[in-house]
């Protein structure tokens, strides 16, 4: 791989993996569009597990105290904190079982760019429609501590739908959360801390098939892992600090476009 791509690839894992714009999408487009060589196995593991690094390390006190309170909660009563952890393991199921049945369908079928154009558009328009279910609320909308097991299992259907390219498994998970009567804040929380058991297992389903990789590019590697770690990071921080001023309209116009444009490169017989 040349320096561009690693450069270009890693930014846009560590942008997209949490805004809901969908990061399978733009890593399947941008190989497309660009006529780049694939980046390969081992460079797909570097850069999720740099996304996986900086949901860490930007939540690693909500982590720690949430997995203290869940170990607490076995001898004791339980808290907000414990309960989210039970919160996040509910979520987290479904994905885990449709990855199990569907990887393979889903893999051969639906990795392509009219799919993805077509869920770009629908799940854009569902985000929009959630925000402005949110805006509407106002105080009145929900918060993190108020979260149930319902509402954790209906987030983690949502979920499942994600691995279906285009969709966005931030986006999705955000909508659920802002539809269910949730406000940006708890919706976007909980998106992330939810992303980190999902990583988790795509990294580890990836990283299958590492040892069947001849020579490990260990350079490409450590610089798409350190790039897109530090954009994630920085994604992070950011979205959660403007999240209530700008709300999910610009990501909303901006699948929008993308997808229309991608039917319009359709069209044309590109």
């Amino acid at each position: 791989m040349d320096i561009l791509q690693i450069i270009v690839l890693a930014l846009v894992q560590g942008l997209t993996e949490f805004l809901p714009i969908s990061s399978s999408a733009h890593l399947i487009l941008v190989p497309y569009l660009t006529d780049w060589p694939d980046q390969g196995l081992a460079f797909d593991v570097a850069v999720h597990l740099g996304t996986l690094s900086a949901v860490l390390i930007y939540f690693r006190r909500d982590i720690y105290q949430i997995a203290v309170a869940w170990l607490r909660s076995w001898r004791g009563p339980s808290t907000q904190h414990s309960r989210m952890a039970w919160f996040l393991m509910i979520g987290t199921v479904p994905v885990g079982l449709a990855g199990l049945l569907l990887a393979d369908f889903i893999e051969t079928h639906l990795r392509s760019v009219a799919v993805i154009a077509s869920t770009t558009i629908l799940f854009g328009l569902l985000l929009g429609l959630g925000d402005k279910m949110a805006s509407k609320r106002g105080d009145q909308a929900l918060s993190l501590d108020q979260f149930s097991w319902k509402t954790a299992f209906y987030i983690g259907v949502a979920q499942a739908i994600a691995l279906i390219p285009g969709t966005s498994r931030s986006g999705i998970t955000m909508t659920a959360a802002l539809m269910l009567g949730f406000n940006r804040q708890a919706a976007v929380r909980f998106s992330f801390l939810l992303s980190i058991p999902v990583i988790v297992m795509s990294g580890g389903h990836m990283s299958l098939g590492f040892g069947a990789v001849a020579k490990v590019p260990w350079g490409d590697m450590f610089l798409g892992f350190l790039l897109s770690g530090i954009i994630a990071f920085l994604t992070i921080h950011f979205f959660l600090r403007f999240i209530n001023q700008m709300g999910m309209m610009p990501f909303v116009w901006y699948r929008l476009v993308l997808g229309a444009g991608l039917l319009i490169f359709l069209a044309n017989g590109a």
